[in-house]
């Protein structure tokens, strides 16, 4: 869907949450059908992927922004803010996992899986030989 297909769609659902259930690959004999949810830009306010779409065609160059809207610097960054609300934080460098003790014994990571401090893949994990990691 092109970026003016969404944000009439957005107009259209008045912000209301909707799922798209048929997606046809333009120039091919080929539908999907499902429950398919739009991508997080497209859930935004059609005035907010508008700012969007202006924000990275000004090279994230707030300067640019005020002169374009015309507004202050402080608006433009309380926008932002609202709008990277509603968006899913990208981690660049996610903090590694804490190194939990090996247990060897698969009882004793049965019971913690029981209790759910350990997860199944984490036992899984331990009950794997090293060489079977290579």
């Amino acid at each position: 869907m092109a970026a003016q297909d969404w944000q009439a769609l957005t107009r259209l659902t008045g912000g209301a949450p909707f799922e798209v259930e048929r997606v046809r690959l333009t120039g091919q004999d080929v539908a999907i059908e499902g429950h398919f949810e739009p991508p997080p830009l497209g859930q935004l306010a059609a005035e907010d992927q508008t700012f969007v779409a202006a924000f990275v065609r000004c090279h994230g160059s707030i300067k640019q922004m005020e002169k374009f809207f015309g507004v202050s610097y402080p608006t433009i960054k309380n926008r932002l803010n609202r709008i990277g609300t509603h968006l899913p934080f990208a981690e660049i460098d996610p903090e590694p996992e804490p190194e939990r003790p090996r247990v060897t014994s698969s009882g004793e990571l049965l019971s913690q899986l029981e209790r759910g401090t350990l997860t199944v893949d984490e036992v899984l994990r331990q009950l794997r030989k090293p060489e079977d990691t290579k």
